[in-house]
């Protein structure tokens, strides 16, 4: 490991050399590519440099130790025993930024929710947990943006696609991906019986034009006119875009906008990430024996999380954690959750290695 961070230390050296070079300046592709590895490799680099500087101090004071000033004696065993404590922290941390990183990780994400079981209490909680991920993401300082919406006449959504932009959204989110299910008294039931209803949620990386090819002979595009809520343009103007991946059979919509430009490039943005979540999916499955726990694989059939409103609790059934605080956890503040989560498969990744975490 530690060789390892030599290197990675003489090439952040280089990088920074690099960077007075006016024939690197110049070239604002490689200047930039540049700069990116640099903010890569800062972290790394900081937290080796925090570890040799603790060893150096761990070095003098065991020096000082040999003293025959008792005084001077005291305050060396202090300092080597706080000394080590930074070492091994250092060396902890340094193990988790060496772990292989999700190439996703920093990207943008397109999040799907889909009503399940329950019909008109389904659509209801997928509104709700629409409205949850938009608070998490505006208390992130993330950019929403709704791409589709299929609403119900309670308000509910039968479905709903939306874009969340910001740095490390996907490394947050991806572990959303799952079956969330819903234990609470509909607003239908007459009874005051409690109903069990589920939704689906998938996360997507939003990916770039030449992550994936699409040709254009392969598309159906269609235009319609827009339907339900939004003003005097519905109905009116053809701006509703219908795209069909003749391949795949995969089919996109889009009418959140006015313009049929703006949807059709809304839909395609949406076709783009549903085609690379196919091949992502193929080599999920393919390391898959590798895996066994699958934190955050995105595998669709299984249960990931309760929402029990008469306990008033929400349980990650992957980490076995309950939490009950339900009401705040519904207005975006799902943070401990998350980072549970991730901890959790840094733990993993870790044992894989055979580092302790």
């Amino acid at each position: 490991m530690f060789r390892k961070l030599f290197d990675i230390e003489s090439k952040f050296e280089q990088i920074e050399q690099c960077f007075s070079m006016p024939e690197i300046t110049a070239d604002t592709e490689r200047f930039r590519e540049m700069m990116q590895e640099h903010s890569r490799l800062l972290p790394i680099v900081t937290k080796y440099r925090e570890y040799r500087a603790a060893l150096t101090r761990i070095e003098e004071a065991e020096m000082l130790l040999e003293s025959d000033d008792k005084e001077l004696e005291a305050l060396a065993a202090e300092e080597l025993a706080d000394a080590k404590k930074i070492a091994e922290s250092a060396t902890k941390e340094l193990r988790i930024l060496l772990l292989p990183r999700d190439p996703n990780d920093e990207k943008n994400v397109i999040v799907e929710i889909r009503g399940g079981a329950g019909g008109e209490e389904s659509a209801l909680f997928a509104y709700d947990v629409y409205r949850m991920y938009s608070m998490y993401a505006a208390s992130a300082g993330w950019r929403t943006e709704l791409l589709s919406a299929n609403e119900t006449e309670l308000g509910g959504f039968k479905e709903v696609s939306f874009s969340v932009e910001g740095a490390g959204a996907y490394s947050r989110l991806k572990f959303e991906s799952g079956v969330h299910r819903v234990q609470r008294v509909p607003q239908t039931e007459s009874q005051g019986r409690i109903h069990t209803s589920t939704i689906t949620v998938a996360v997507l990386p939003e990916v770039e034009d030449v992550e994936v090819s699409i040709n254009p002979a392969d598309l159906i595009v269609e235009t319609c006119k827009s339907s339900g809520a939004g003003g005097q343009h519905i109905n009116k103007t053809e701006s509703a875009i219908r795209i069909i991946h003749k391949p795949s059979g995969i089919i996109v919509e889009c009418q959140e906008e006015r313009s049929q430009f703006k949807n059709r490039d809304k839909a395609m943005k949406l076709l783009r990430a549903k085609l690379y979540d196919i091949e992502k999916t193929k080599r999920d499955t393919e390391i898959a024996d590798e895996r066994r726990r699958q934190v955050g694989t995105g595998d669709r059939s299984e249960r990931i999380r309760t929402y029990n409103f008469p306990q008033g609790r929400v349980t990650d059934h992957r980490l076995g954690m309950t939490l009950y605080t339900l009401d705040a956890f519904l207005n975006g503040h799902i943070e401990t959750i998350v980072d549970a989560l991730i901890a959790a498969d840094t733990a993993e990744k870790l044992a894989s290695t055979g580092d302790d975490a």
